[in-house]
């Protein structure tokens, strides 16, 4: 502040102090202090964090449906099932389910669910021969073939005229084009051979020859049908290097 020539050189304490609240009402108002960003010491209030992020959903680590019995029996290897549920065990509807396993995910379904036909008296742990019933376990699936040319197999396809078949089913209904198509289900058989082969490691007094084929429209004496269009889309999905297996019983069974 400059001082007019002849006034005092010294200004009283009131002047001053007058002065100084003049200087600070024409200056910017002061920026209020920033609130405090830990709580101060000594304060015990809950404070919330950052948020939690979601975790990944546990990988399932069994095939829906199936109990650690059956699923025990199941190759480390594999990593597609088809699983085959009997609505009883003595009934010979059931409904089939193909299953892939991801290493990061587990066990979800790729293709299904499809209605099936079992043998005409249901399920059995201890097949017999000529018994009208399919066996129950866990099987593998390695070669298929049919009267019909390859619809696009992955697995090795036999295309052969000895597939056909007539007669009747236990129902009256006409057994031709069953064959079409077949995937061959490891029972009693050699692996890697035609389903045609009829060579029985147990004996013949334990049946064979247990396929999954094109329905018919009635029950089988052993094998699993599929209406003809599921069984192509089996056909193309089963994978040989995934080590594909069937998973077929009852539910009550299977849930063991």
């Amino acid at each position: 502040m400059s001082v007019r020539k002849g006034a005092p050189a010294l200004l009283g304490a009131g002047t001053l102090c007058a002065a100084l609240l003049l200087t600070g009402c024409g200056s910017p108002a002061a920026p209020p202090a920033p609130a405090p960003t830990t709580a101060p010491a000594g304060d015990a209030r809950p404070h919330p964090g950052p948020p939690a992020r979601p975790s990944a959903p546990a990988p399932v680590t069994r095939l829906p449906g199936i109990g650690p019995v059956t699923h025990a029996a199941v190759p480390d290897g594999t990593s597609q099932a088809l699983v085959v549920t009997g609505a009883s065990a003595d009934s010979p509807r059931s409904t089939a389910t193909l299953y892939s396993r991801d290493p990061a995910t587990g066990w979800k379904a790729q293709a299904g669910p499809w209605p099936t036909r079992n043998a005409l008296r249901g399920w059995t742990a201890d097949h017999t021969a000529g018994d009208l019933r399919t066996p129950i376990g866990v099987f593998r699936l390695g070669d298929a073939g049919g009267r019909l040319p390859d619809p696009g197999a992955l697995l090795p396809y036999d295309q052969d005229e000895q597939f056909a078949i007539s007669g009747t089913g236990f129902a009256g209904e006409p057994l031709e084009g069953s064959f079409d198509h077949v995937v061959a289900i490891d029972y009693n058989r050699v692996p890697g051979r035609s389903p045609l082969d009829k060579e029985r490691p147990l004996g013949a007094e334990k049946g064979g020859g247990v396929w999954i084929h094109v329905d018919h429209g009635g029950p089988t004496q052993a094998c699993v049908t599929l209406e003809r269009e599921d069984l192509r889309e089996l056909l193309r999905a089963l994978d040989p290097a995934r080590e594909p297996v069937v998973v077929m019983g009852p539910a009550t069974e299977l849930a063991r």
